[in-house]
């Protein structure tokens, strides 16, 4: 009886690690997306809305879910703080801080951080033209996600399975 409950246990253990990493597959381009989506936002509200940055970064945050919205409140959040951080030391430890939480890779990061680079440094027009770049790099990068999605999100999720009931076989 002790075996049947450990060999379930196994297999459920197993199985949920599978379909976690299957998750993470699942929540790149998503999250991706969503990066995308806020960075056009962002451009819109600093282009057409003539929004002062820290505004427009809390407006942003305020349409964008977790965990993208989390490295927009932490880069406003920073700006208010009277350290004398310029904009380019806000976002970067506001990135830093709370990429761990997302399932985005290294391109991604390093999009986003070259955006920040240019914001806040130089006139409206250039600050557009960086926005546009870096939501041009993340579409490349999300069609990749999209990809790996595709090939990796089924195959973690039966090799999960499959190795539960591997151990469960030599274990038993």
């Amino acid at each position: 009886m002790v075996k049947l409950i450990g060999a379930a246990l196994i297999l459920f253990a197993g199985t949920m690690i599978g379909f976690m990493q299957a998750s993470r597959y699942a929540a790149r381009p998503r999250q991706i997306r969503q990066l995308i989506q806020a960075v056009q936002r962002l451009e819109t509200e600093i282009g057409y809305g003539f929004t002062p940055l820290p505004d427009a970064f809390e407006r942003c945050a305020l349409h964008l879910p977790d965990p993208g919205a989390s490295i927009f409140r932490g880069v406003k959040e920073r700006i208010n703080q009277p350290q004398g951080l310029s904009f380019r030391e806000c976002w970067e430890l506001s990135i830093a801080d709370h990429w761990p939480g997302t399932a985005m890779k290294t391109p991604e990061r390093t999009a986003l951080i070259r955006l920040g680079s240019t914001l806040g440094i130089s006139d409206r027009d250039d600050q557009i033209k960086h926005m546009r770049l870096a939501v041009q790099q993340l579409k490349a990068e999300e069609d990749g996600a999209r990809d790996d999605q595709a090939r990796y999100e089924k195959m973690w999720k039966s090799l999960g399975v499959l190795i539960a009931a591997l151990v469960v076989i030599l274990i038993v």
